[in-house]
């Protein structure tokens, strides 16, 4: 799927060009700090903005930063690394993962934000479904801001939420739920974990949902 198929899923691209998402730049007042974060929907797409999604989960983090402190923590789909700055931030052991293509727009942000921090973060390319044993699994908390929204990535991003976790790990998944293929993902997510809507921020219309593994897998494969 190229990036114009892509854009058209989230949004009507005639009503992007005057959108915050087509900014170079975007900042935000987090975890005492003022972060500057480069977008990149020009050349790079989705992967390369500051959704709405991570804004809420970012504010989650803060709530929770005595829980995040020391920590070890994933976030899938990062793209910009929003979350992941800010989890690192609060004390977490982050490991920032995305599609190669995503990963450049990421480390900029890393390193204009956390400067010598930036050495304490892993940033690692993934692919859903592939194998996550150079992770080193399992995870204290794993993070995903707007990543619900192709239903050809479910199998694939389910078996990767089960292979990172572990009975004691948090999965914090922020979503703007569009259609109902995206509540198709939490039918499918029932089966291996429970699941709750913790928060509903209703300015922004996304909701955050905790996860967690019901059955472990006796191994990751």
């Amino acid at each position: 799927m190229n990036v114009s198929e892509t854009a058209v899923v989230l949004y009507d691209p005639s009503t992007v060009i005057l959108s915050p998402f087509q900014a170079r730049e975007r900042t935000f007042d987090f975890a005492g700090r003022t972060l500057t974060l480069f977008q990149n929907w020009n050349d790079v797409g989705v992967a390369a903005v500051v959704w709405d999604a991570a804004i809420v989960l970012g504010r989650y983090l803060e709530k929770i930063a005595v829980q995040l402190k020391g920590k070890k923590v994933i976030e899938l789909g990062a793209g910009t690394g929003f979350a992941s700055i800010v989890a690192s931030l609060l004390g977490g052991h982050v490991t920032i993962t995305d599609r190669q293509m995503a990963l450049n727009v990421t480390r900029m942000n890393v390193e204009g934000n956390l400067g010598e921090k930036k050495k304490l973060v892993e940033i690692k390319e993934l692919e859903w479904g592939q194998n996550v044993s150079s992770l080193e699994p399992p995870f204290d908390f794993v993070l995903g801001a707007d990543i619900v929204y192709i239903e050809d990535t479910f199998v694939d991003l389910l078996k990767t939420l089960r292979d990172l976790c572990d009975e004691n790990t948090v999965v914090l998944l922020s979503c703007k739920i569009r259609y109902d293929r995206d509540k198709r993902f939490f039918e499918l997510l029932s089966h291996n974990f429970s699941y709750e809507s913790i928060l509903y921020d209703q300015e922004m219309d996304i909701t955050l949902f905790e996860a967690r593994i019901i059955s472990v897998p006796a191994h990751h494969d």
